[in-house]
C-alpha cells in the first residue's frame, strides 16, 4: 500500500478528484512505461486523518500541505498477470471507508480515421495484433477515476508527448473504463 504526494505541476483549480487523477498519472509517470496496470483505492484524506491518525502520518498526510486533495489515493495489490481487466475489475468489492477508486492501464489507440480500414471478421488476438502493426498507433496511459456517487474523471498521456503539461483530462474520455470501475461499487 502506497499514498501520493500532490504533485508539484498539479492544477490547484482542478477539482478533487481531477487533482487525484492526476496525481495518480504523475505517480504512474515516474515508474516509467510498459507497466502492468494499476489499482488504487480513493479515501477521503480527512476521515482518513481523523479515523486512522497513525495510518495517515505513515502516509506523509500529517504535512501541512498533504491536504490539498481531498482524496488520498491508495495503490492497491498488483492486478494479476494474465488476467483480462474486465474479469478482474468483476472481483472486486471495496468497503465502505473507500469512496472511489482509479485505475492506470496502458493502451494502444488508433486515430478516428483508422476505423473505416480496420479488417472485418477478427477476433480480440487478431484485432489487437493488427492495432499493434498500424502505423499511426499510439501509445498511451489511461488514467480513470469514479467516486461512489458517480463522479468520474480521466487523464490521457501520449508516450509520444511524455510531459505532465501535455495530458489531456475529462471525465468522459475513457467512458468504458470508467463504467467497469463504477460497477466495482455495485
Amino acid at each position: 500500500m502506497s499514498n501520493l504526494s500532490p504533485s508539484p505541476g498539479t492544477p490547484m483549480a482542478a477539482g478533487p478528484l481531477t487533482r487525484a487523477c492526476l496525481e495518480i498519472d504523475e505517480y504512474a509517470a515516474g515508474l516509467g512505461w510498459d507497466k502492468p496496470a494499476r489499482l488504487f483505492a480513493l479515501v477521503d484524506t480527512a476521515r482518513l486523518k481523523k479515523q486512522e491518525p497513525r495510518l495517515a502520518s505513515q502516509l506523509g498526510l500529517d504535512r501541512d500541505d498533504a491536504g490539498q486533495s481531498s482524496f488520498t489515493p491508495i495503490e492497491q495489490e498488483q492486478v494479476p498477470a494474465g488476467t483480462p481487466l474486465d474479469k478482474f475489475l468483476g472481483t472486486i468489492a471495496w468497503p465502505d471507508a473507500v469512496v472511489g477508486c482509479a485505475l492506470t492501464v496502458e493502451r494502444l489507440m488508433l486515430p478516428p480515421s483508422a476505423e473505416a480500414s480496420v479488417p472485418e471478421g477478427l477476433n480480440d488476438k487478431q484485432l489487437a495484433k493488427w492495432v499493434a502493426a498500424h502505423p499511426e498507433r499510439q501509445e498511451v496511459r489511461l488514467t480513470v477515476a469514479v467516486l461512489r456517487d458517480g463522479s468520474r474523471e480521466s487523464a490521457v498521456r501520449l508516450r509520444e508527448k511524455d510531459a505532465a503539461t501535455e495530458v489531456l483530462t475529462g471525465g468522459n474520455l475513457v467512458p468504458g473504463l470508467a463504467e467497469a470501475l463504477a460497477a466495482t461499487f455495485s
